[in-house]
């Protein structure tokens, strides 16, 4: 191989990691959203506080997003919602938890509009 080879193929892998990278990070609200539906249709409350766990963990890293608008008053609600649904769930609160993750679904579909 000479060098120009070396470099096209260098150059095009790390093109590839960066779009692969964008396209993870564009993803967080959604599968924050993903997380909370999946809460939601929990049949205990340990399981719905694990899901509410791993949305809030999305939820907060779309924070960091800056190639999306997202509404910042919303995602902060669900994320609050989210705190509920982990506390209840822990607590055995099966329906109070789910009720908190469905708001939370609401928060973050209006926060995307």
């Amino acid at each position: 191989m000479n060098m120009k080879t070396i470099t096209l193929f260098t150059g095009i892998l790390i093109m590839a990691l960066f779009s692969f990278s964008a396209l993870a990070e564009s993803s967080h609200l959604d599968q924050a959203i993903q997380h909370a539906e999946s809460a939601v249709k929990s049949a205990d409350g340990k399981t719905v506080a694990h899901h509410a766990r791993m949305a809030k963990n999305h939820a907060n890293a779309a924070k960091s997003q800056k190639d999306r608008l997202i509404n910042r008053k919303h995602l902060d609600k669900g994320i609050k919602c989210l705190d509920d649904a982990i506390k209840e769930g822990e607590n055995g609160n099966t329906d109070a938890a789910k009720q908190a993750a469905t708001d939370a679904v609401k928060h973050f579909k209006q926060a995307t509009k």
